[in-house]
């Protein structure tokens, strides 16, 4: 059965002659999935194969490398360079064939962006002329263990193309566009966004040229026009072929604009593009622009700049970032795009479509927009989700169920709902033992301080509640309790203990830890808590406790803005994940802050795109932000410290709340497991690992399970 209620997202679609089943496409993204000889492995076969399984429409998979290894851009980059690469490339194919959905070779040259191409194998960066000089360093986000792997590294050369390089650049595309026919593609996308080789030539700012690709657009766009001229002729008239374009380069004056990509997408289609992709690009030296074009934090970031390039042709355009199915079908049924090309939403859930058309939207898991995924690629890494830890590892498949039998998780945060939903899922008779009155454990505190969170914590709720699982609230896991259970396996996902460090004035009234705001902002208590509240505070807790409104987090996030039992001025002491994410939360509600941490750099926990956005909006807000500090102390209304130029520092302070000392508690595990059961740890019980930590540690303790049972044969 269909739903009705996304019409146009899940209707049909012809690009060129090929007929896509809905208009919900896999945008192209480099995952590093493929091998490291650039052959396509059964790591990424089995990732797009999952997508097709899930009900995409299209999946147009990323950055093919039209003449790699020059021009990689990362690990793992799938190469279209020799027809020694076409095999792995028709198992692709065929896969995804298998389940009804249409593929895509994206063809890719790096250009100016080829930095790992320089790195590892020593190749010039090509361009049209050398660029600006960089305005700054987003490296200075990086931790210093994120660091060690740039030691030592030497800046690129960069090789201004001659017209010989030109001739083979055109010639390569051609051949890959001939290399993806020949594999099986349904299409092939012309990448000449993000600053690769076409986009730079595009570009205004990078491309200074005077001779025949320099100067005017049609001039600048000659080198995009003649590869997608070239390739069709090399592909035929039939075969779908369409190009991708930035919108706009955001952050580089004298860069693309709206007007003009709106130019740029009519010489594209009169060259005989099938269809247009709409992005947009950025300034790189400027950390938060990585969350500012191609991969935004705001939703719906692009789709004002898709919408005007729909007015001006009448080929099908492609748009995405961050644009959700309601939002989606909304802007299909007015003519503002005809395909939504997701990439965050289908990492977290490939399954997306599939629950649309089945008229289960609730059933999708909801991206948080960590920003771990695209984190993940600038360190080097293959891709990776903090809410999907089957991301990259599909090729291990699901583990066997078994025999059912009564399992006990014991911890009702992301952890635990997650190892109880998957139990379940597996036929096992699951008790999920919490000792709150609340499911969610930390996340209910994290999904205060930053919303996306609520979205995984309230799918998680209903999974459980949807699963059967027996959830035992306000309950303490005793030996006694789980052999009553009949259980032999226990998943203890317990979480960390977060105490007061030992900080000179730590003990005093208007000093809360990183639990104490919890329980005041969830109204919860405590003695600790009681001691260091007035009797308003301790009677708006009960009183919110009481009525449910402190469970309603969307309520408590508005009324907080009116008020907060903390004064004007308030110090965080400690600048990791939790701390920057307070004092977000608190300097939109007027408190005036200050972050004091003694590492050197701040946002640990935080994935490097997120990182570099927290940090700089809350040096525009007026955020006092120190890493490196030593000596800090507390006193009756200042905190004292050692800056990180080795001077002492005074700042003033209402309140503080010290967001560290967060640590692994084994003390649960370790009893249950001298008590006999076979216990398998999961997330913060095992040392902070957040979200993506108990989400992934839940997978694998379930795996460790069913791997048990079903012991391997040697």
């Amino acid at each position: 059965m269909t739903s009705n209620t996304y019409p146009h997202l899940l209707s049909p679609l012809r690009i060129g002659a090929m007929e896509i089943r809905n208009r919900i496409a896999v945008t192209a993204m480099g995952v590093s999935l493929s091998e490291d000889d650039g052959t396509v492995g059964e790591r990424l076969i089995a990732y797009h194969e999952e997508q097709a399984r899930g009900g995409a429409g299209l999946i147009i998979s990323g950055v093919a490398g039209v003449a790699w290894p020059v021009g990689a851009v990362s690990m793992g980059q799938t190469a279209i360079s020799e027809d020694r690469f076409i095999p792995g490339l028709r198992q692709l194919t065929d896969r995804v064939h298998a389940h009804g959905a249409k593929i895509a070779a994206q063809l890719h040259h790096g250009g100016l962006v080829a930095n790992y191409s320089h790195a590892r194998w020593g190749h010039p960066l090509w361009a049209p002329a050398y660029p600006k000089p960089p305005k700054g360093n987003f490296t200075e986000y990086f931790l210093m263990e994120e660091l060690a792997p740039l030691a030592g590294m030497t800046p690129p050369a960069v090789k201004p193309l001659e017209q010989a390089d030109i001739d083979l650049a055109v010639f390569q595309f051609a051949a890959g566009a001939r290399r993806a026919k020949e594999a099986g593609f349904d299409g092939v996308e012309i990448h000449a966004g993000h600053g690769y080789l076409l986009s730079s030539f595009i570009s205004p700012y990078t491309n200074t040229r005077t001779d025949a690709y320099g100067g005017p657009l049609e001039n600048r766009a000659r080198l995009a026009l003649d590869v997608l001229k070239a390739v069709r002729a090399e592909v035929g008239p039939d075969f779908p072929v369409w190009i991708k374009i930035d919108s706009r380069d955001v952050g580089k004056p004298g860069g693309i604009t709206i007007d003009l990509a709106r130019d740029l997408a009519k010489l594209v289609e009169a060259a005989g593009a099938d269809a247009i992709t709409v992005t947009a690009y950025h300034d790189t030296d400027q950390g938060k622009l990585h969350s500012e074009s191609h991969t935004p934090q705001t939703p719906g970031w692009n789709l004002e700049s898709v919408a005007a390039i729909r007015e001006v042709v009448s080929v099908p355009v492609l748009g995405s970032g961050r644009v959700g199915p309601d939002v989606a079908d909304r802007a299909i049924g007015r003519g503002e795009l005809d395909v939504v090309a997701m990439g965050r939403k289908l990492l977290a859930d490939p399954h997306l479509p599939r629950k649309l058309t089945e008229g289960a939207p609730d059933t999708v898991r909801p991206c948080i927009y960590c920003y771990t995924c695209i984190s993940a690629i600038y360190m080097g890494e293959a891709v990776r989700c903090a809410v999907n830890p089957a991301l990259g590892r599909e090729y291990q498949g699901e583990p066997e169920a078994g025999s059912p039998r009564p399992i006990a998780v014991v911890g009702g945060g992301p952890g635990g709902m997650e190892s109880a939903r998957r139990l379940a899922a597996l036929g096992h008779k699951v008790t999920l033992i919490e000792k709150s009155d609340r499911l969610g454990g930390t996340l209910r505190f994290a999904s205060l301080a930053y919303e996306p969170n609520e979205r995984i914590l309230d799918w998680l709720r209903r999974e459980v509640r949807e699963a059967g699982v027996d959830v035992r609230l306000s309950t303490v896991a005793t030996p006694e309790l789980l052999r009553d259970l009949g259980v032999e396996d226990v998943i203890v996902a317990t979480g960390a203990v977060r105490g007061m460090p030992p900080i000179p004035g730590g003990d005093l009234p208007h000093v809360f830890s990183g639990d104490d705001m919890r329980r005041m902002m969830l109204g919860e208590s405590s003695d600790e808590l009681k001691r260091k509240t007035g009797l308003f505070t301790r009677l708006a807790t009960k009183v919110g406790a009481a009525t449910g409104a402190t469970a309603n987090l969307s309520l408590v996030r508005k009324a907080t803005h009116t008020w907060m039992p903390l004064g004007d001025r308030v110090v965080i002491v400690g600048g990791e994940l939790v701390g920057l994410e307070l004092a977000e939360f608190l300097s939109e509600r007027g408190r005036t802050v200050h972050v004091i941490e003694e590492g050197p750099r701040l946002g640990r926990g935080l994935m490097l795109v997120r990182r570099m956005r927290i940090l700089t909006e809350l040096a525009e807000h007026g955020v006092g932000l120190h890493g490196g500090a030593s000596d800090i102390a507390i006193g009756a209304d200042t905190v004292t410290f050692t800056d990180n130029e080795g001077q002492v520092r005074s700042v003033a302070a209402d309140n503080v709340i010290v967001a560290r000392g967060a640590e692994g508690d084994l003390s649960l595990a370790q009893a249950i497991e001298a008590a006999g059961f076979n216990v398998h740890v999961v997330g913060d019980a095992n040392g902070v690992g957040y979200i993506e930590g108990a989400m992934r540690g839940a997978a694998e303790a379930v795996r460790e399970i069913a791997a048990a049972r079903h012991p391997q044969p040697a």
